[in-house]
Formats: C-alpha cells, sequence, structure tokens
C-alpha cells in the first residue's frame, strides 16, 4: 500500500467530485471493529460498545472503495475519535506531513480552499478533516451540508461491506494471537485492493499535463483570490456549507433531505 503524494491525492479529488460531487475530497475515514477471540490476558480491553470483543480497522478509502491508508490494532473499547488520533493517519494529518497539495479554487469559485477528508461525527473537526453539524443545531442549510459530505463518506462504508463480503474470516471471531490478527486483517486490506484493480475497478483519472500547468501556475502568481487557508476549520465549514448551496454547485435532488 504505497505511500500517496500530492499527484496521488489530487487525483483522487478529481475522481471524488466525478462521483461523489465533493470538490477538493481527497479521502473517507471511519473506523471498524473487528470481531476477535479475545486475546489471552487482555480482560476486558477489547471489549467494545457493541458487546463483543474487537480490535479497531481504521482506514481511509478513496472514491472508489479503495483503501489509501490503514491502521490496524487499537482495542475496541477505544473510540472511533481516540483511534483516529493514535492512529498514524491521524498523527500526520496533524504535523502536515501527508503531502496533501496546497489549497485549490474548487470548481465554480474563486477561493483557496484546502484539501479534505471526510468523516462522522465521530471524528473531529480539523481544516483538513470535514465533520458533519451535530444534530442539535441542524437548520436546512446544515442538513444539506451533512447530506452532500454523507455521500462522501459512502466510499469507506462500501470498502468495509466489500470486505466483509469478500472474507469469511469476518463473518465470525478471528481466532488467532494478537500479532496474527493484526497481520491477517491488513493482508485482507490489501488483497481487496488487489482483487478490484484484477476486476477493472481501480480508474482514479490521471491529472493531464494542463491540468499540472494550471495548479503550478496557480500556486506561483500571486493573484489576488481571497485564501480560505488562513480560516478556522469551524469557517470552512460553514464556507463549504455555503458553497453547496450556490445554484451552480446543488444537486437537484438535495432539497429533499430538508425540513
Amino acid at each position: 500500500m504505497p505511500v500517496p503524494n500530492e499527484e496521488t491525492w489530487k487525483s483522487i479529488a478529481k475522481r471524488y467530485y466525478e462521483l461523489w460531487d465533493l470538490p477538493n475530497c481527497i479521502g473517507s475515514v471511519d473506523g471498524k471493529h473487528c470481531r476477535i477471540k479475545k486475546f489471552d490476558k487482555t480482560g476486558s480491553l477489547h471489549y467494545n460498545y457493541k458487546s463483543f470483543f474487537s480490535v479497531v480497522l481504521m482506514a481511509c478509502a478513496d472514491a472508489d472503495g479503495i483503501f489509501t491508508t490503514i491502521d490496524v490494532g487499537e482495542a475496541g473499547r477505544f473510540s472511533d475519535s481516540a483511534v483516529f488520533r493514535a492512529s498514524n493517519l491521524g498523527k500526520l494529518l496533524d504535523t502536515d506531513k501527508l503531502h496533501i497539495p496546497k489549497p485549490t479554487p474548487m470548481p465554480n469559485d474563486a477561493f483557496d480552499f484546502p484539501f479534505y477528508m471526510v468523516g462522522d461525527e465521530a471524528f473531529p473537526l480539523k481544516i483538513n478533516l470535514m465533520r458533519p453539524y451535530p444534530k442539535r443545531v441542524l437548520d436546512n442549510e446544515k442538513r444539506i451540508f451533512n447530506y452532500r459530505i454523507s455521500r462522501g463518506r459512502k466510499s469507506v462504508e462500501c470498502a468495509f461491506g466489500m470486505l466483509a463480503s469478500k472474507f469469511e474470516i469476518f463473518q465470525k471471531p478471528i481466532m488467532c494471537h494478537e500479532d496474527t490478527a493484526i497481520k491477517v486483517i491488513k493482508a485482507a486490506c490489501i488483497l481487496h485492493n488487489f482483487i478490484k484493480m484484477v476486476e477493472g475497478h481501480f480508474s482514479v483519472p490521471q491529472i493531464s499535463k494542463n491540468q499540472e500547468n494550471q495548479c503550478r501556475n496557480r500556486e506561483m502568481s500571486q493573484s489576488t483570490n481571497n485564501h480560505c487557508s488562513n480560516k478556522s476549520a469551524h469557517e470552512l465549514r460553514d464556507y463549504l456549507k455555503k458553497y453547496f448551496l450556490k445554484t451552480e454547485n446543488a444537486l437537484p435532488w438535495q432539497e429533499n433531505y430538508t425540513l
């Protein structure tokens, strides 16, 4: 599973916009509880809120349900938020070492907006990680935003579903030592990616030379564009909410998710 570089992230973002109508999105993150037989001398450490023993698979998937990064092994008792913070992905995101491209304008917009991942309510809101608005503060604009974000999260949810359906080992508790169980889960994720490539579903488009030059010129130019990168994560989420409401960016059916 190669470490994504800037060009890989840009290709994923382009594919996300094509499939899920999410501009500048580079992945969806979520955690899956992989059922295990209780490891020796671990007590209730791996007992989760779903009332079974598990280890957590924390993963980021691209628009086609291909895993781009995984972290396996945290005890099931911990929340997705805690697992994400402890994962390599969470640490690299905090230290700006993921090779994420510089902010760039979204389609039909003039503001440089950061590239971002999407997660559910369990994840923290960050400049490069968008999450839904809390249910207690929802109005119709925020409901539309939550719907648009939820579309993007389907890719990692589908990836987990395909993983469980392909490999029968996920249908019952994994009965191995801890190190072996972690290796089995990692191997299944690699095989999932391989199978999708063999089946011809791995079709992330490559960025053309003209697009590369446009991106490079945009970064080098001293234009009068306003930059969103100096805004807080909450301000960026509000800006993205307003972006989804513009006529040229709205989905014809998104109003169906309002009250």
